[in-house]
């Protein structure tokens, strides 16, 4: 405990050093610029305590608890006891590291849905379009672009292939789907891909391509561990447009089916009236 507390005033000093900055923009453009006081200052001071006392401690949760966690099972699925001869061979193969990609996804996924952020802005979107957008549905096609993401940049450590290759088709698909989607979703998409960059998806993600790269041979951790936040940032943006075009689709399907379903509906009432009306 002890330990966690001198952590805690360190984290808390150096939160105090970063919050600083703006506090002191925030009370120039108030008291000088705009010259009005600061509305309600013991709910503002009260905030403020209540901002630098949850960075802090979410600072000390990084450092002992999530970094750790990812660092260790990334070291754990890249073990000789998980991959057996595999682990120590200097060119591995990228098929023996399935259960890494499979976690990769998992957890991609899972950080992603519990995101506040993201949370935050589903709830926006579906409330500023009238329910056009679903919460549920937003939050889930960003969810499984991150878990394609990450699975994918573990894959892009595991064979050491260049980063750029990656993030430039990406970009190009982007586009494209971007030209061919609706274009009220297009800016949702967009913010869809920053928002998933954040306070839980982050750092797990963070330590898991860095324990990763670590635990495979061959690989530096500095060139190679870094890059799985590129991926979390790009590919919500492609789910989301598609999950826009698909949508635009069948509900455009729906719509040509509707006269069709209704003249088969009125032919079979026909033909039971007539059924009917013999002797």
């Amino acid at each position: 405990m002890e330990l966690l507390f001198h952590a805690f005033l360190a984290s808390l000093q150096s939160t105090v050093l970063d919050v600083a900055p703006i506090a002191a923009i925030l009370l120039l453009f108030q008291l000088a610029i705009l010259r009005r006081p600061l509305p309600n200052p013991r709910k503002l001071i009260s905030g403020f305590i209540c901002v630098l006392a949850g960075l802090a401690l979410f600072l000390v949760g990084l450092e002992q608890a999530l970094f750790p966690i990812g660092e260790t099972m990334a070291s754990q699925l890249t073990s000789a006891d998980t991959l057996g001869d595999a682990a120590s061979e200097s060119a591995p193969d990228w098929r023996d590291y399935w259960l890494v990609y499979a976690f990769a996804a998992a957890i991609g996924f899972a950080t992603t849905v519990a995101e506040p952020s993201l949370i935050a802005v589903a709830l926006k979107a579906e409330t500023v379009s009238g329910g056009a957008v679903r919460a549920w549905g937003l939050r889930i096609a960003v969810a499984v672009g991150v878990a394609v993401g990450v699975a994918l940049g573990c894959f892009r450590i595991v064979t050491g292939t260049p980063l750029p290759w990656y993030i430039m088709v990406a970009y190009v698909i982007v586009i494209v789907l971007t030209f061919r989607s609706v274009r009220t979703i297009v800016p949702l998409a967009y913010d869809s891909g920053g928002v998933t960059t954040s306070t839980v998806t982050v750092p797990v993600v963070a330590a898991l391509g860095l324990g990763l790269a670590a635990g495979i041979p061959g690989r530096s951790p500095l060139i190679d561990g870094f890059g799985l936040i590129a991926f979390a940032s790009v590919f919500p943006i492609m789910t989301v447009l598609g999950y826009a075009i698909v949508a635009s689709w069948w509900k455009r399907w729906r719509v040509t089916r509707a006269p069709e379903t209704e003249e088969e509906s009125r032919h079979e009432t026909q033909v039971d009236s007539r059924a009917r009306q013999r002797p």
